[in-house]
């Protein structure tokens, strides 16, 4: 038997045979030159129309895929039209080179630039080596590398994946992934989330298992085994018989002592939403509203904009709806909103911050939202992300007062944010903590470098303090509100919609640290919910204070684990 370790992102324990991932597209050959019966101007055609094929592709694949698997999807297809990766081809071809060499070239140039710059950028030079592999492809008349095909289901094991094809799982075929590079807040990982797919990622050394060979994936231990035996067959069989306890919410979040804490759900679109409601999420922590962006080249009309919200709000009516404004920049760019030329795009003009270099695409998003709230029932709040300061807070609940919105609040994804989160409190509603960026910004670790997993894990002592600032804060605001005078303001609301929200045990951390309500996956409400009741709030602010307490991620993890007997209980 051999056993590897990595970094467990989803629950879930399965046996199957193993598959990898086919071998990337072969390399063009370096120096190939356009063919003499071809002109330059030919070639740069074929590639442009190549790239359109490629885009349209993904746009298609998009349309039939849910959640995060559609963002990503539609954020792969802008790459493909990407300016600086086709004029950088095209530049080449006019120097003699093919249109295959030519992209295969540029795509390793904007790649390594991408690399240089870390952060998300880094994380998209995943997707440009994707999209030259498929371009390559659609010129040569051949199919691009995928998931395999088996008639029976198997669990996946790669290298990593690019997100186009993490978007495609399948998980009636692929019973779980693996892999040994990503980190626990890549795409992969927050993609296999959202399926409910058993998934381990940086299992470094995995892909020496042989292709076929039965192994064992245990999702929520972070570890993979080959030649399972009867331990292995009887953890399975217990997990088989404890999941169905872990399929059904009743709409209903609270501690053992009926302290309230609201469950909601992370969607992406109307579609999402409608699943989201069907699953019994108590409102919508996150709405992502890049949906309605990404893939185009010019901003969406008002009555775009309307009808896509308007969707979401009618699935959740008489409930609250947290909408988050555009999030363009960074790993999503926009070619009427962001500079793709950024030396360093993850610090540099992205969420709130488009604001400073092209006013007017935030009020009128703003202006959409008011009217789609006007013509629906949902309660809707609205939240700006990459917010630093309390005067950019002012700013924002200046433009959503001016809209006709009557509850913004912020992101706090930046520590600046969450250790002043008094005074943004004193300019805004509410605030919502995304783990996943604060994380990554805290540790100074790219989240999606497996050998730096351990730094992004929001597990982190000094994630959890921030989580901690940021309530208290709050709970300085209400003691010092300066319209209504000391002790006479509630405390405004904190939530988190980040991923952490998603892991049972650190949701009871979470809470004891006194936030009011968690947003995640609607795939993991009823096992956040079922270990939720099992803690009263007294011994959910024990546990957290030990975990801030600790001295290490992983210490944190086991002290608190250690004192949850529902886990275990649970199979989590």
């Amino acid at each position: 038997m051999q056993n590897f370790v990595g970094v467990g992102v989803f629950r879930g324990r399965v046996i199957g045979p193993a598959q990898h991932m086919p071998a990337a597209l072969a390399e063009p050959q370096p120096g190939e030159q356009l063919q003499p019966s071809t002109t330059p101007e030919a070639a740069a055609a074929a590639l442009k129309s190549a790239a359109a094929a490629v885009k349209s592709d993904l746009l298609e694949r998009a349309v039939r895929a849910e959640g995060a698997g559609r963002e990503v999807l539609e954020a792969t297809a802008a790459m493909a039209a990407d300016p600086m990766l086709i004029k950088a081809a095209v530049k080449l071809i006019n120097a003699g080179t093919s249109p295959e060499r030519a992209i295969w070239e540029a795509g390793e140039s904007v790649a390594l630039t991408l690399v240089k710059l870390g952060g998300y950028m880094a994380e998209r030079s995943r997707d440009v080596l994707d999209i030259r592999s498929r371009i390559v492809a659609a010129l040569r008349g051949v199919p691009v590398p995928e998931i395999p095909d088996s008639p029976e289901p198997f669990i996946l094991i790669a290298e990593d994946l690019a997100p186009a094809d993490t978007a495609t799982l399948d998980p009636k075929k692929v019973i779980a992934l693996v892999t040994s590079g990503g980190g626990p807040q890549s795409h992969t990982a927050i993609i296999a989330r959202s399926l409910g797919l058993p998934a381990v990622v940086a299992a470094v050394g995995v892909q020496i298992v042989a292709e076929g060979e039965l192994v064992y994936v245990d999702g929520s231990a972070g570890t993979v085994s080959t030649e399972p035996g009867a331990p292995e067959h009887a953890a399975v069989a217990q997990w088989q018989e404890k999941a169905s306890w872990l399929e059904v919410f009743d709409g209903s979040g609270q501690l053992a002592d009926g302290t309230l804490l609201p469950l909601l759900a992370n969607v992406g679109g109307a579609k999402d939403a409608q699943e989201a409601a069907a699953a019994n999420a108590q409102g919508v922590g996150l709405l992502r509203t890049e949906f309605c962006f990404l893939g185009n080249s010019a901003e969406p009309s008002h009555e775009e904009q309307v009808a896509a919200y308007r969707g979401v709000f009618d699935a959740f009516a008489g409930k609250k709806v947290v909408v988050r404004t555009l999030d363009a920049g960074a790993d999503k760019p926009l070619p009427f909103l962001t500079d793709s030329t950024e030396p360093n795009p993850a610090l540099g003009v992205r969420g709130y911050r488009t604001e400073l270099t092209t006013p007017g695409v935030l009020a009128r998003q703003l202006a959409a939202i008011a009217d789609a709230g006007k013509a629906a029932q949902a309660d809707v709040w609205v939240m700006a992300p990459m917010v630093s300061t309390a005067a950019e807070a002012a700013d924002f609940a200046a433009l959503c007062v001016a809209a006709g919105l009557r509850t913004p609040g912020v992101m706090v994804e930046v520590p600046s944010a969450a250790l002043t989160s008094r005074h943004i409190l004193d300019q805004v509603e509410f605030v919502s903590l995304g783990t996943n960026d604060l994380t990554q910004y805290a540790m100074a670790a790219d989240r999606q470098l497996g050998p730096l997993a351990a730094l992004n894990d929001p597990w982190q002592p000094a994630v959890l303090a921030l989580v901690q600032a940021t309530v208290a804060g709050a709970m300085s605001q209400a003691r010092h509100s300066p319209s209504l005078g000391l002790d006479s303001a509630p405390v405004k609301a904190v939530g988190v919609c980040g991923e952490a929200a998603a892991d049972p045990a650190l949701a009871v951390v979470l809470v004891g640290l006194g936030v009011s309500s968690l947003s995640m996956t609607p795939r993991a409400l009823p096992a956040v919910a079922a270990v939720l009741r099992t803690v009263t709030l007294a011994q959910a602010q024990a546990l957290a204070h030990r975990a801030v307490a600790a001295a290490s991620a992983a210490e944190a993890r086991e002290l608190v684990r250690a004192d949850l007997p529902a886990l275990a209980e649970l199979g989590l």
